[in-house]
């Protein structure tokens, strides 16, 4: 499975730019399953088991990742951009990006030696950011880059012990999940879908959940981990190493009571997510239709959004793990 994550977070996908991500899991789950692409994009397959479980399952995991959008270039050949998703100004300042998947660039603002007052001790807003392509002029930006043009993080897949390292976990990691569910799993029929748009406010899962209809869904997510120094017990969410956070509401959602006590009940590692904050694509699939039973595995992830994402190998296995039991659960309920 880590070297399917390796695979898959080597790929950009950008919300509304998932092409490249989509063929390659299209590569790996042809031969599993009976799949289609809708027209926003989205992959939904369909996985045949030994039995038809006693409702409709669905499971969903977003294909895009959070990057940058160009919006001009400057007279002297400087990149401005839009953040496709939430990405805090303090992950942007100094890294490296890609442009196009081909074209180098580095994120820069005003030099610190020129700051005055209080510009010195705050982040600057993002809005004043910029990409350097290495280009004197307009004219010489264009021939590399046009307005439109994505942008990610320019990250290498490193393994740290237990612990993987890389851009875009959120949420490569669901999607190998799922993969390796179509590959292996064949108790129940379910079916999977790995969706668009995510990043950028829930579009694709929504589209997919109308044309699937489901009974009941499992989001499979990364979150936010907070187990870090000078961070209180209190805020930390989630803990890396003691499986996946399973969460009982977030802004978006107020999840299936017994789904969620199912699942901290299973006797697999998991963990109750401690906060009620941010959202996923269960805000748009429970709402669908007459509405749908929901449940999110969330994998832990620290400095989510970033080009240095933290996950653990225990974690995302486990999560596979709580995902087989779900499945059962719901088909025998």
């Amino acid at each position: 499975m880590i070297e399917l994550i390796k695979k898959l977070t080597a790929l950009d996908g950008t919300s509304g730019d998932e092409g490249d991500i989509r063929n390659y899991i299209i590569s790996e789950i042809s031969q599993f399953c009976r799949y289609k692409v809708d027209s926003l994009g989205n992959i939904i397959a369909e996985k045949k088991g030994k039995k038809e479980p006693s409702k409709k399952i669905m499971l969903d995991a977003h294909m895009d990742e959070v990057g940058l959008i160009i919006t001009s270039i400057t007279d002297d050949g400087f990149l401005r951009f839009k953040t496709l998703g939430g990405i805090n100004t303090s992950a942007l300042m100094f890294k490296r990006v890609k442009i196009g998947g081909k074209i180098p660039g580095a994120i820069s603002g005003k030099p610190i030696h020129l700051c005055s007052g209080d510009e010195d001790k705050k982040l600057p807003k993002t809005d004043t950011l910029y990409i350097d392509i290495g280009a004197s002029s307009k004219k010489e930006a264009e021939k590399l880059v046009s307005v439109g043009d994505r942008a990610v993080f320019t990250s290498d897949f490193t393994e740290c012990g237990n612990k993987i390292i890389s851009k875009a976990l959120d949420d490569r990691i669901g999607c190998a999940i799922l993969i390796k569910l179509i590959k292996e799993y064949d108790e129940f029929d379910f079916t999977a879908v790995f969706s668009v748009q995510e990043e950028i406010g829930l579009r694709g899962a929504k589209v997919a959940t109308y044309s699937v209809n489901p009974d009941a869904a499992v989001i499979i997510e990364g979150t936010t981990a907070a187990d870090i120094a000078d961070v209180a017990e209190e805020k930390r969410v989630c803990f890396l190493g003691k499986g996946p956070a399973v969460s009982f509401m977030d802004r978006s959602t107020v999840y299936d009571r017994e789904y969620y006590l199912a699942a901290i009940n299973s006797g697999i590692s998991v963990q109750p997510k401690r906060a009620v904050a941010g959202g996923n694509n269960s805000g748009a699939v429970h709402l669908t239709r007459a509405g749908v039973r929901t449940i999110a595995i969330s994998v832990p992830c620290r400095y989510i959004h970033s080009s240095s994402s933290a996950a653990d190998t225990w974690d995302i296995m486990s999560a596979f793990d709580l995902c087989k039991f779900m499945i059962n659960y719901i088909a025998n309920d």
